[in-house]
This record gives structure tokens, sequence and C-alpha cells, in this order.
């Protein structure tokens, strides 16, 4: 499978189709997710703290919509520029160690840029940048 089209299927999938199971095909079973951290502030290693960390996304942003709007591809490495649109109408999300944010229903549209290594069509490697301080804003943590 051609990286771009991976990375298409892995956010209509994953993200947007809620598909948890799906994680398991696109990512390798001890991927890094640079940029993500779990409830004591470490980075994402290997799918299942990936999937602590989907649950609570999906839990608090039910209807989290993400866009790939461009891709550049180099090898075996893909850059994406991607768009994420949502509402808090679900749980309490933690936005960091110490700082839970209680449901608002407040709109939020972020963007972001993964730059991702695909190896045996699984991801093997990404690093993850959005911005997370517009979301928190929109939100009302700060």
């Amino acid at each position: 499978m051609e990286n771009k089209k991976l990375i298409q299927e892995w956010y209509q999938q994953v993200w947007n189709n809620k598909n948890e199971s799906a994680i398991d095909t696109y990512l390798a079973k001890n991927c890094i997710a640079h940029g993500l951290a779990d409830e004591n502030n470490e980075e994402i290693v290997g799918t299942e703290k990936f999937k602590l960390l989907y649950r609570k996304f999906i839990a608090a942003f039910p209807d989290i919509q993400f866009n790939v709007l461009q891709t550049v591809n180099e090898g075996n490495t893909i850059a994406a520029l991607v768009e994420a649109i949502f509402s808090h109408s679900g749980g309490t999300f933690q936005a960091f160690p110490g700082k839970d944010i209680a449901p608002s229903g407040r709109p939020v549209k972020i963007s972001g840029i993964t730059i991702t290594v695909i190896e045996n069509g699984q991801i093997q490697e990404a690093w993850n940048s959005f911005d997370f301080l517009t979301m928190y804003t929109t939100l009302g943590v700060f």
C-alpha cells in the first residue's frame, strides 16, 4: 500500500469511523508516537498505550473528524497536514496532569502536522505537532 493511501486510511478508519481494531492494522506493535503523552506525561510507545489515549479522545470528543489536507512523501517517510474538527460533547478530558476539562459542547477546529515513518505497511514512528494551544483556549483551559 502506498504511504499516502495508508495515512488517509489511518485517519478514516481509526478516527473518523471510530474503528479501534484498525489501530492494530495500521500501527506497528512497538510504534513510537512523539508529541503525544499519557496521563503521566510519558511518550506514547506501543499500540496498547496508544489505544488508551485514543479511548480518552473518543470518549471526550465522540464526533471528532480528521481531514488530510496535503501530504508530502519521501522514501518511507510521509508528512501530512491535517485538520481536526470536533466538539467537547463527551466526558471529562485530562488536558495535562492535574488539569481536567469538563465537557462544554464547544466546537473546536485545529490543524496539525504529522511526520510518519512507514515500514512493512505499518506506522513505525510518528512525530505529531497539533495546535493544542488553540484547543485548550477554545475549551477554556486558559
